[in-house]
């Protein structure tokens, strides 16, 4: 089927200024090729161009290409040449009368011409077929494959190219990254129209294109969703790391009509671990993004909404309905909230780190760029079970890593199995009491000012990627006052709530909060974003679903 597929894409095109020739030409590889490749044709060397590009942007495979030598503005050598551009691999062909053998020949070293053919051709079962054939043959064992994904032009040092690869690669969406200064991204870029100033170029499989496309743009062209279908649920989840997917699951399974708002990527900082080997059920460890693609494709299949790059910005009791408002000023209603936010990275507070975030300043393991570390010194700031994870997936292919931890050794937040990891792998090395003071570059990272936190002094070190896991704070700030959070930003809940043995300020219920339950009736939270939780993926999956357990519970009583 998929070798079908592709043949059915791949198209022998034609171009002759003489519409009889032209039809003609159409006419006779429609009758032999016609079932298993798209014959196109164009009646000038610019249309036939503008017809290339075209296809490139889609994807399309290009195996022939046939011209006519004479032809006004663009003759056919002048044509090919251009159209070489575009798709290299394809086989040429020039159309020409007796005459014209001698430039025919020139061509030969002009646009690397793989034949020519003498009109007319009649009959094409001795003149024609038997070229064609040749060169199909040829160019299907060649290398030349479609790309049925989208397509990612930009620079290696761009922080907004580094951006785009990482939404893409968080959310599943399959993409292939071409480097502007590679010729298969300049050719990209021609077909766009584009001269590379604007970066990055995004190219979806159908064609279109995107310039430096922020995230509600891209996620709605590559096909996720990002609009909900209802006004009004029994179950709002926001947030879509462990916690948010783990409620999902469980909510979509036992009938109530879930939807899911992430704002960026479903995953969360689990999400973006390389290997989490502590995971119940998983003895050989399992990829943050595996277990996330499998939550996501698990809640989808019980018939939850995922709803991509929604930002969130309030959160309002009206009557026994709980509202949901998003940043372009919609909203959507229902009987319950879960509150699954999460938590993200701590910048970097070092000078240059900003100017420099996503040109070797990364926050979280940023796996997309682990190939192009190969071979290289790495650094990663941060002595928690998310740096060490990072340290070891990334110690598999660079010269050496290098862990920057301010206390005096790992111990106090590590996990056991990977601290004995990381002292037997003979390339990472670890710096206690060691501080990031400055990150210099121009236009890219090139050196870190460390300093040692005893002995106060300071080296500058030679540096091209560094990767930060500096604790976390609570992505709660767009609630307000809307529930109660302790003073860090955490959101209290269940007997936090009632430690002083009465309800909080407001509570109009009989009972107490449930255990989940925050100081808004009918709103729980789950996972990192609750005050004093465990921080650990199973406990934050165990949370979603205790959630739901006690939505239950709410929408019986309520």
């Amino acid at each position: 089927m998929a070798q079908a597929a592709e043949a059915a894409r791949t198209v022998i095109l034609t171009v002759d200024d003489d519409p009889g020739v032209s039809r003609a030409v159409a006419r006779d590889l429609r009758r032999r090729y016609g079932e298993s490749y798209r014959i196109v044709r164009a009646e000038s060397g610019e249309s036939a161009l503008d017809a290339l590009r075209e296809l490139k942007l889609r994807g399309d495979l290009v195996a022939v290409i046939l011209a006519d030598y004479r032809m006004p503005q663009m003759n056919g050598i002048e044509f090919l040449e251009q159209a070489l551009d575009v798709y290299p691999g394809a086989r040429r062909v020039l159309l020409t009368a007796y005459a014209d053998t001698n430039a025919a020949i020139d061509a030969i070293n002009v646009v690397d011409l793989d034949h020519y053919l003498l009109k007319p051709w009649d009959p094409p079962e001795e003149k024609l077929y038997p070229v064609l054939d040749d060169l199909l043959e040829a160019w299907r064992t060649s290398a030349h494959r479609a790309v049925a994904s989208t397509k990612v032009v930009g620079h290696r040092w761009s922080a907004r190219s580094s951006d785009v690869r990482e939404f893409l690669a968080r959310n599943q969406v399959p993409y292939r990254w071409y480097s502007v200064e590679e010729p298969e991204g300049q050719r990209l870029l021609a077909a766009a129209g584009q001269d590379g100033q604007r970066l990055p170029l995004v190219i979806t499989p159908d064609g279109g294109t995107l310039v430096e496309p922020e995230a509600p743009e891209l996620a709605a062209r590559v096909g996720l969703a990002t609009t909900p279908t209802a006004d009004f649920y029994d179950l709002i989840v926001i947030g879509g790391g462990p916690a948010g997917l783990g409620a999902a699951v469980y909510g979509a399974s036992e009938g109530l009509r879930t939807v899911l708002v992430e704002r960026s990527a479903t995953g969360g900082q689990a999400g973006q671990s390389s290997r989490i080997e502590n995971y119940l059920g998983f003895p050989d460890g399992v990829s943050g993004a595996q277990l996330t693609n499998r939550a996501r494709r698990q809640a989808a299949k019980f018939g939850a909404e995922i709803l991509t790059t929604r930002e969130v910005t309030g959160l309002e009791v009206n009557g026994a309905a709980r509202v949901v408002r998003f940043a372009d000023g919609s909203a959507i209603a229902a009987h319950s909230v879960i509150l699954a936010t999460g938590v993200q990275y701590r910048q970097l507070e070092a000078a240059g780190c900003t100017d420099l975030t996503g040109c070797g300043v990364f926050y979280g393991s940023a796996l997309t760029e682990a190939s192009a570390c190969q071979g290289q010194d790495i650094y990663i700031v941060g002595g928690a079970n998310s740096a060490g994870q990072a340290a070891m997936y990334l110690s598999r292919g660079a010269k050496s890593v290098t862990l920057l931890v301010r206390g005096p050794d790992l111990s106090a937040s590590m996990s056991y199995y990977l601290i004995q990891q990381i002292n037997e792998a003979p390339n990472i090395s670890v710096r206690p009491h060691t501080v990031v003071d400055a990150a210099h570059g121009g236009d890219r990272l090139e050196q870190l000012t460390l300093r040692h936190t005893v002995t106060g002094e300071s080296e500058r070190v030679d540096a091209q990627w560094v990767f930060v896991f500096i604790g976390a704070a609570p992505l709660t700030d767009w609630l307000g006052e809307a529930v109660l959070r302790d003073e860090r930003g955490f959101i209290l809940a269940g007997p936090d709530l009632t430690a002083d043995g009465r309800p909080p300020a407001g509570w109009e219920l009989d009972r107490p909060p449930y255990h989940l339950e925050t100081s808004v009736p009918g709103v729980f939270v789950a996972g990192d974003a609750r005050a004093e939780s465990a921080k650990r993926v199973a406990s934050a999956v165990g949370e979603g679903a205790m959630a739901v357990m006690l939505v239950h519970r709410y929408l019986e009583q309520s």
